[in-house]
């Protein structure tokens, strides 16, 4: 006898305030078999608060691997599980996307019992690009990782979504300034909480802000991108300082053909392929 398999249902929890959630996440909660939540002393208030009483587990960054094969397994027997996470959305910047790869990689189906999403929610009441955006998260504790993050992110275009706690707030926006320069930013703080607070400043401002104000709560930055037209023109500035000759032989070393090089150069320096051609043969 074949047994059909389970569900894993990623549920968003409340970001703040508990009216933030759905008919359908307290009925999919309460039908479950199982819930696997981040911290189970967490979660047993939500669920006491909406007489909820379906068994829960713990699923969490320390034992996300031997546990998602238990919760794989539960599920290829046919039972149903719940995914919740301390708050937010399950499998964002969470342990639950190595639960998701291993339910694929199994064959199980994964759905989304969609709801508050930290990053989204900063993202659209910040006053910032909204079309074009990158989410970065926690910014990594490693020296050498949080250098290469920032490095990239000096030339973003996109919008800017970072997370932060309290305690290193000004250690991050100081970073911030060094690396990207200052820069329109919104400060988004205790989303949908009572003291929900949202202000539009820049990295400088709001260095010095934090220098006599000490940060509380938990913190969305929203940064705006670099500009392309600032970023096409420092391009064509760095290529400026390099020979035509050693521009082109850049590229030809890269396996280019005459023609092609010349016109990738051209681009890189702002001019036309024509102009490169007959500066080519005044330098040769």
């Amino acid at each position: 006898m074949i047994t059909e398999t389970g569900i894993l249902y990623l549920c968003a929890t409340p970001i703040g305030n508990l009216e933030d959630m759905t008919f359908r996440a307290v009925r999919i909660l309460k039908e479950a078999d199982l819930i696997a939540a981040e911290d189970t002393r967490n979660s047993i208030r939500l669920l006491n608060h909406f007489d909820i009483h379906t068994p829960m587990t713990s699923y969490h960054e320390y034992n996300r691997i031997e546990k998602g094969r238990v919760l794989v397994t539960k599920l290829l027997e046919g039972r149903n599980i719940v995914l919740i996470t301390d708050a937010g959305m399950p499998g964002i910047s969470d342990p639950g996307e190595d639960l998701v790869r291993m339910c694929h990689e199994a064959g199980v189906t994964v759905t989304a019992v969609p709801g508050p999403c930290a990053c989204v929610t900063a993202l659209a009441v910040s006053g910032q690009h909204t079309r074009r955006f990158c989410f970065e998260a926690f910014l990594p504790s490693d020296k050498k990782e949080r250098a290469e993050v920032l490095s990239e992110l000096v030339e973003e275009t996109r919008t800017i979504l970072l997370y932060e706690a309290p305690h290193r707030l000004r250690k991050t926006l100081a970073e911030l300034l060094e690396r990207l320069g200052d820069r329109r930013m919104s400060i988004c703080r205790e989303l949908t909480k009572r003291y929900e607070t949202v202000f539009e400043t820049t990295l400088a401002e709001a260095c010095v802000f934090y220098e006599n104000q000490e940060p509380k709560g938990e913190y969305v930055l929203v940064l705006e991108g670099r500009q392309r037209l600032e970023l096409i023109q420092k391009r064509q500035q760095d290529f400026q300082k390099i020979s035509l000759l050693d521009h082109m032989q850049l590229y030809e070393e890269q396996g280019m053909d005459r023609k092609a090089a010349m016109k990738q150069v051209a681009k890189d320096r702002g001019v036309s392929k024509r102009e490169i051609y007959q500066a080519l043969l005044l330098e040769e």
